[in-house]
């Protein structure tokens, strides 16, 4: 069990982020110093350096945070009982739901997330791997109940995401914005006919 320093120090952590996450939204990361963070926080730059080496380290944390909103709404899509093949479908519109929210409501939240896409931060590989683990567990009940004709769902789930990537991924979404086809109804129809 935690103690009270160790709970406190989350706590600390926590804020830190929360007021990162903050300032981000407003002025946006880039313009966002250490500095900035430490005096919302009435604490001085070297106390906010206790828990974080470095900028870059806070943005990934904010990032993180903004990454596992999507990785929970998937969490909970491929825990409902519709078939697989619903369940597929959903979990390509929340994702690209989640982007286009972030995007209407937060720009400069959405510029974080877009850049930490973009120049490959070590998050988006987590959250791709996380994304691929959902999309394997929902293909490989498919399989087993034979919605879906397999015999390798984790490369599957890759394929899939793939496929889909343009709704999956916000710089090509931004991109794509402009181009009315293929849906994502279209793409997603795709994949489900070429997973049998």
């Amino acid at each position: 069990m935690k103690n009270s320093f160790d709970l406190r120090e989350h706590d600390t952590y926590l804020n830190i982020v929360d007021v990162a996450e903050r300032l981000f939204a407003g002025v946006g990361f880039q313009k966002t110093t250490v500095a900035d963070i430490a005096h919302e926080l009435h604490m001085s730059p070297a106390n906010v350096y206790r828990f974080f080496s470095s900028k870059a380290e806070i943005n990934e944390a904010v990032g993180r945070r903004l990454l596992s909103e999507i990785e929970t709404t998937v969490g909970d899509i491929v825990r409902q009982s519709d078939s697989a093949r619903q369940r597929l479908r959903e979990i390509v519109i929340a994702i690209r739901e989640a982007f286009a929210q972030r995007l209407r409501s937060n720009r400069k939240l959405f510029e974080l997330v877009e850049t930490a896409f973009n120049e490959n931060w070590p998050i988006v590989h987590e959250h791709v791997e996380k994304l691929d683990k959902s999309l394997g567990e929902v293909i490989a009940q498919g399989a087993r109940e034979g919605e879906f004709h397999v015999s390798d769902p984790e490369l599957a789930a890759m394929l899939v995401r793939s496929a889909c990537l343009q709704f999956c991924h916000p710089r090509l979404m931004l991109e794509r914005e402009q181009e009315p086809e293929p849906t994502v109804d279209q793409m997603i129809d795709f994949c489900l006919a070429a997973l049998g």
